[in-house]
């Protein structure tokens, strides 16, 4: 699997790019810039891009806007985001197109291996992979008793949370000790109750709940 990463401070660059090979990653380019990862993106044609939000020269949004350009020009090009802070606009501008794989990280993640290597491989199959304190943002932002986002009992708005996490039922039904079927139900409950079609798509599913929640209806 091919990765391009995007990080301007050359420790943790180092150390993602020693961390995905030691994971059989091959790394086919590790930057440091804005005009360096918008041409290796274009040349390159990576399984998936690991990018840091803030690159040089301009230190802003420099990474996400790089990444957001090249999902243009390959529609579905997986791309997982690296940031400081949660910036709910970058998860929102991320999510927009709704296609291919996507996900938003703190950068405190990166430090637990296993679930920083695991966020890479489901972005790069499509999937979605979202920091659990965004989503914990986007709910509080719907929680108003004028918002669908009310009717949820506390159970259905935790398995909303791990399920925008990207985590499948069996992975909820496993985190919360209950059975797939239950999540399942759940899960039925939750479409309802926001207005949203049932899907099979875990993907698309999760980007039209995180959708609604942050753009509300």
């Amino acid at each position: 699997m091919r990765v391009v990463l995007a990080e301007d401070l050359f420790l943790l660059r180092d150390g993602l790019v020693r961390l995905l090979q030691a994971h059989d990653f091959e790394i086919a380019a590790a930057v440091e810039t804005g005009p360096e990862l918008a041409a290796a993106l274009a040349e390159l044609d990576p399984d998936v891009a690991v990018v840091d939000v803030r690159l040089p020269p301009t230190h802003t949004d420099e990474g996400l806007q790089c990444a957001l350009d090249a999902r243009r020009k390959q529609p579905g090009l997986p791309v997982l985001v690296l940031s400081q802070h949660v910036e709910q606009l970058y998860a929102r501008e991320l999510l927009a197109d709704g296609t291919g794989g996507v996900g938003y990280l703190l950068k405190d993640r990166v430090f637990d291996a296993e679930q920083f290597v695991d966020a890479v491989r489901r972005v790069a199959a499509g999937g979605t992979a979202m920091d659990p304190q965004v989503i914990q943002q986007l709910l509080a932002r719907r929680s108003g008793d004028d918002r669908p986002l009310a009717r949820l009992t506390p159970r259905e708005r935790e398995v909303l949370e791990l399920m925008a996490q990207g985590r499948s039922n069996a992975a909820i039904a496993g985190k919360l000790v209950v059975t797939e079927r239950a999540i399942a139900k759940h899960t039925a409950n939750i479409f309802a109750k926001l207005g949203l079609e049932v899907s099979d798509d875990d993907n698309r599913r999760v980007l039209a709940v995180l959708a609604y929640l942050d753009h509300g209806r």
